[in-house]
């Protein structure tokens, strides 16, 4: 039987004897916990070398040494970690370490080892730790499936004692919800109210608990639209009233989803803001249809656009002509109704007629699809093809590129399959082979 505690780390000082992988695997989570590390063993690997070069950690060249562990010469430890690759050296360390009554965590044996690390990890501000009386590949899956459901609010784990305040600005990405960041997906399952656009992704509303409210913000071309002002107040309002409110986007709130206006209402009403990136359609749209947005020798170059306003409309602040005689890939957003108008501004600043373009329809996806043309034919494509927002259009030599390589995809989107919850037993023992590893997960 075990006794599962906590350690509050910071400032405090931990030994750790070896140099190797399980030291690699183990050192940084001290250091992010806020041990100050000593690290003894005659050579260490280079990512060690590298923590060590900046200070982060203070590196004893030479092997361990009767003494480490209590003189006090190295430090005043709290915790002792043997990770060597040889059993009588992380002995010596555990024997001294128990005569110290200083708790030693020895890698390679956890039958002879005084506590044995658990397989921890972290999600909406959750710290789990499972020991599984030393199976190494059960507890780190069932650490996975608790911090998987954590981060995806399939466990309700909104704060008690100290709930959240304010407002989190979560981009959502380009559509599929499984490229939400975990740090959206966490902050999103804290929420008392989500504020959520018309091309963030809805499907992860239907995983939060029943109470949460949620207000449509959607703003439909040519349809029903929130007002910027009304989504403003909103924020604020029940932000002032004590709830946790994530504001929830499609892409990233700063490529042309009026983050930053968003951000000043709230700073003037005195209401903190959280910004949490998101993966944008700009370049998730590209990277979805397998067409890159750089490409060695082709394009150096990327140039992200609005054409929200026609070119030629006088409240349009791109530069169509400059574009025009740019050499890189040009990404337009909310361009499919003024297609035609965009590329007769590009052929008329000089770019050629026959420059290849693709439209990809709804990125990400399932219903994703691409329609690839010139900037002669894009207009005339489009319009047989029945392409409708959103849309990303891409031109430039990089689609070429793509179907060169033979990686354009022109129909439909397939994401990657959701791993399984144990999807940590595979890799625990692909990773696990030498001795000195296998101990690592348990003791």
């Amino acid at each position: 039987m075990t006794y599962l505690l906590g350690l509050r780390l910071e400032g405090r000082d931990v030994l750790v004897v070896g140099g190797g992988r399980v030291a690699q695997r183990r050192v940084p989570v001290l250091l992010d916990a806020g041990a100050r590390v000593t690290l003894v063993a005659p050579e260490i690997t280079a990512a060690l070398d590298d923590l060590a070069a900046a200070g982060r950690l203070t590196w004893r060249r030479r092997g361990y040494r009767a003494g480490d562990v209590r003189s006090g010469e190295l430090g005043d430890f709290w915790l002792v970690h043997a990770a060597t690759d040889r059993p009588d050296v992380n002995a010596a360390v555990a024997e001294e370490a128990e005569d110290a009554r200083i708790w030693c965590v020895r890698a390679d044996d956890r039958h002879a080892s005084a506590a044995w690390t658990p397989a921890s990890g972290s999600a909406a501000g959750v710290t789990v730790g499972v020991l599984a009386d030393g199976d190494p590949r059960r507890a780190a899956g069932l650490r996975d499936a608790i911090t998987s459901g954590l981060a995806e609010g399939a466990l309700d784990a909104r704060r008690g004692r100290e709930p959240l305040r304010g407002v989190a600005l979560v981009g959502g990405g380009p559509g599929d919800p499984g490229l939400i960041t975990v740090r959206g997906r966490q902050l999103l399952s804290q929420a008392d109210v989500v504020v959520v656009d018309r091309l963030a992704p809805a499907s992860l509303l239907d995983q939060l608990p029943a109470d949460v409210e949620i207000v449509d913000a959607a703003k439909i071309p040519y349809g029903r639209s929130m007002t910027q002002e009304e989504i403003n107040r909103v924020l604020v309002e029940r932000a002032r009233a004590g709830r946790f409110v994530v504001r929830l986007k499609g892409g990233d709130s700063f490529v042309f989803g009026r983050g930053a206006e968003e951000i000043a209402a709230c700073a003037a009403a005195g209401v903190p803001v959280t910004v949490v990136p998101g993966v944008t359609s700009a370049l998730a749209g590209p990277a979805a249809a397998g067409i890159p947005a750089t490409h060695r020798g082709v394009a150096q170059d990327v140039h992200i656009v609005s054409a929200h306003v026609a070119p030629g409309d006088e409240r349009s602040t791109v530069d169509w002509a400059a574009l025009a005689r740019s050499r890189g890939t040009i990404v337009a957003l909310m361009g499919v109704e003024r297609i035609d108008r965009i590329a007769r501004a590009l052929i008329d600043g000089g770019k050629a007629p026959d420059t290849p373009v693709a439209v990809v329809q709804e990125a990400t996806l399932p219903t994703q699809r691409t329609v690839t043309a010139t900037l002669e034919t894009v207009h005339r494509a489009v319009a047989e093809a029945g392409v409708r927002p959103p849309a990303v259009v891409v031109i430039g030599e990089v689609v070429a590129v793509a179907r060169d390589l033979d990686i354009l995809h022109e129909g439909r989107y397939d994401a990657f399959p959701a791993l399984p919850a144990d999807r940590s037993a595979a890799t625990t023992a692909a990773t696990t082979s030498d001795t000195a590893s296998r101990g690592n997960r348990v003791p």
